[in-house]
């Protein structure tokens, strides 16, 4: 994935929205559920970087302005993250113990464990019903990627991430952490404005050591799993 051709996806993301949200000028019907299973834990890779002055901002800007409506699901600055590759879907409660061949993707993961990514460039990155920050991977981020990627596919995993990107081309295309997620089929029109206003601002860099947890729909529950 070039950083060209990413761009240009982030920018065609935008613009789609964009059309999108000029055709419907309500929020439309609300979502019937959640996005994503908001108990039960799912197996990921990723990172949790220390956070821009900047980033930081944008996202206490973002609760201030939402923090009352009832639809809006802001992502806590602590618990800010890109995924790097979600491997299953929400399938584990709590306390239950993870299949023994989770020794397997351990040793999978080794290879790629505590390794710094960098993703550079941040910017907003709009969904009819959602707000995204995201950038552009350095090369070893997107080698790493493909690369683990192909080794779960190759192994008894191969099934939990089929299922998990069923939707979505595997690896997805975006670097990104999700901001906010809205329970209807469009955000209302002061966090449309807020896109707006902000969406050709460079929020600078992040970066993170990779690693692999068993996390819920928006990691402010993390469990790192170990050999």
């Amino acid at each position: 994935m070039k950083a060209v051709s990413l761009q240009e996806m982030y920018r065609s993301a935008n613009e789609n929205t964009a059309a999108i949200w000029g055709q419907n000028a309500g929020t439309g019907e609300r979502r019937e559920g959640n996005y994503y299973d908001p108990t039960k834990l799912a197996l990921a890779a990723g990172i949790q970087p220390s956070l821009s002055f900047s980033v930081t901002h944008l996202i206490c800007e973002l609760h201030k302005l939402a923090q009352d409506d009832p639809l809006a699901d802001i992502l806590p600055a602590q618990a800010f993250h890109f995924t790097f590759l979600p491997v299953t879907l929400p399938l584990y409660n709590l306390n239950d113990p993870l299949p023994a061949k989770v020794g397997e993707l351990i040793n999978i993961w080794a290879e790629y464990q505590a390794k710094n990514i960098v993703i550079s460039h941040l910017r907003l990155v709009a969904l009819p019903s959602q707000l995204l920050l995201a950038g552009i991977p350095d090369n070893a981020a997107i080698a790493m990627r493909q690369s683990f990627c192909e080794k779960v596919l190759g192994s008894q995993w191969k099934n939990e991430l089929l299922m998990r990107h069923t939707r979505s081309p595997l690896p997805a295309p975006f670097w990104h952490g999700t901001l906010l997620r809205y329970s209807a089929a469009f955000l209302p029109e002061i966090l449309r404005q807020f896109f707006y206003q902000r969406q050709t601002i460079d929020f600078g860099n992040a970066a993170g050591k990779l690693t692999l947890a068993k996390v819920n729909y928006n990691w402010t529950t993390c469990y790192p799993l170990k050999n």
